[in-house]
């Protein structure tokens, strides 16, 4: 059942630098492009560049009762990564994300995180194999990591190496609406 019927659907996406749109303007990010694209439904930035799952977790509630999303897209762990946090805390921050978006009554769609290997391919998997196990535990729709596709063109990325640039912005919209768009019609 749609929360807010003068829109489509209400979607809420929680992210990090990758979905806020860091290092260009927030109009040319892909979560803009997204909303211009599916101009029936309202679509909510709750992205911040730099956030961990923790953060995301703290700040979650109040979104929640400000956006009433139907859809919940989670793009969060990559900072956890970087910064070497403990899978087991991952996990559970997830979890958590995952279970008030559920009583919340929204979807919840879950983005695959990969890590570079810096803390070494051991690390790297078991960081990877949470996203896998989550969306077994809960059913959850897992959208394959839309980084997969971008880092290895140099042409799509910012001088980090990290970040997308404005020109792979496109890509990662026309990646992530399929999903979005399933879970919407999954709400009706």
């Amino acid at each position: 059942m749609l929360h807010n019927p003068a829109w489509g659907a209400s979607v809420l996406v929680l992210g990090d630098s990758l979905s806020a749109a860091y290092g260009m303007e927030e109009s040319k990010g892909w979560v803009n492009l997204l909303r211009q694209e599916m101009t029936d439904h309202e679509i909510i930035n709750g992205s911040v560049s730099g956030e961990t799952t923790a953060g995301g977790l703290r700040r979650l509630p109040s979104l929640l009762d400000s956006a009433q999303p139907d859809v919940l897209v989670i793009e969060l762990g990559g900072n956890d990564g970087l910064r070497g946090f403990n899978p087991a805390e991952l996990k559970s921050n997830l979890t958590k994300i995952i279970t008030l978006g559920q009583q919340a009554g929204a979807t919840v769609l879950l983005t695959e995180i990969m890590v570079p290997p810096n803390y070494g391919p051991r690390y790297s998997l078991v960081f990877n194999q949470v996203y896998h196990q989550l969306a077994n535990e809960y059913d959850l729709a897992l959208i394959p990591f839309f980084m997969t596709e971008i880092a290895p063109q140099t042409e799509l990325m910012q001088r980090d190496g990290i970040h997308p640039n404005e020109r792979a912005q496109k890509q990662i919209t026309h990646w992530m609406q399929p999903w979005i768009t399933s879970a919407i019609e999954s709400t009706d």
